[in-house]
């Protein structure tokens, strides 16, 4: 599976709609989409949240990326990652 950061910012009308019941409604989404949801964090700064979420296909990432923003009002920045132990192999003969 990969591993996807999906950094999430509020609007004025994102703020008025939370709830544990619209969090729920996500989570869902998430899973429906055959995701696997690792973490959600709220932050400070330029993003608000951060999800941490695995799909097997990138396009369940961007199709869970939409309906996330269509559900909750939310923007999100999806970026596939990977671990350091992964990029160090990767970089081990260049």
């Amino acid at each position: 599976m990969q591993t996807y950061f999906m950094l999430g910012k509020y609007s004025l009308e994102a703020l008025k709609g939370i709830s544990k019941d619209r969090t729920k409604r996500a989570e869902e989404i998430i899973k429906k989409n055959g995701g696997k949801l690792a973490s959600i964090h709220a932050t400070q700064g330029k993003y608000d949240l951060v999800l941490i979420i695995n799909f097997q296909e990138p396009e369940m990432a961007i199709k869970t990326s939409i309906e996330l923003t269509k559900l909750t009002s939310i923007s999100f920045i999806t970026i596939p990652a990977i671990s350091v132990e992964r990029f160090d192999e990767l970089m081990e003969d260049i």
